[in-house]
């Protein structure tokens, strides 16, 4: 593990990760967002494309050449074997480009933020920091965000089902930042936690 603190940022579903790890950026903090990883990774020209299409068929290729993520999505939902084979193709690529986007930034950032959606549930992630700040919220206030983005309620209850409960992920947490009110609320928690990992760097 390198000098520079290494902090994990993660939550269920519509917890307001994004937000967060978007006025870390502000205090300077270099943000480094696994699911962006991924994106770049099944891109048409990213490295697990080709590995991705050989487990699950050219069926999930669209005419352009890009991944259908809808398809894949639904085909591992409800699979865990399938799932398994998704993440055995993606979570090593994903930890060796963070690792590299990590050694760089830590050149000049006071400290990392790794965006890490599914840590819990993925426990070889854990030990690869320094500490886990969990955004949480109440489960009516995660659904009701859930709902807003116009996903149909059996579905929305289905993803918030298929990730790690909030006890988990609040056992797991060495930080932990609510989530249950406005966005504007968030700036002066995020500026005393800034103010924390300055002074664990």
């Amino acid at each position: 593990m390198s000098s520079v603190l290494r902090v994990a940022l993660t939550g269920g579903i519509a917890s307001g990760k994004s937000t967060v790890a978007a006025l870390f950026a502000t205090h300077g903090a270099a943000l480094i967002d696994t699911d962006r990883i991924a994106h770049e990774l099944t891109a048409p020209d990213g490295t697990a494309l080709t590995a991705i299409v050989e487990a699950f068929g050219t069926d999930l290729l669209g005419a352009d050449g890009a991944l259908d993520r809808a398809r894949l999505r639904a085909i591992v939902f409800d699979d865990a074997a399938a799932k398994q084979r998704l993440e055995a193709i993606l979570h090593p690529r994903i930890r060796a480009r963070a690792d590299e986007m990590a050694s760089i930034a830590a050149r000049a950032a006071p400290y990392l933020v790794f965006v890490v959606p599914l840590l819990v549930e993925s426990g070889a992630w854990r030990e690869r920091f320094d500490r886990v700040l969990v955004v949480d919220c109440a489960f009516a206030t995660q659904l009701q965000r859930v709902l807003a983005r116009g996903i149909p309620s059996d579905q929305a209850l289905r993803i918030i089902a298929q990730q790690a409960s909030r006890e988990q992920r609040l056992a797991a947490a060495d930080d932990v930042l609510g989530n249950d009110g406005a966005a504007a609320e968030l700036v002066p928690r995020v500026a005393r936690l800034h103010v924390h990992y300055l002074a664990l760097t």
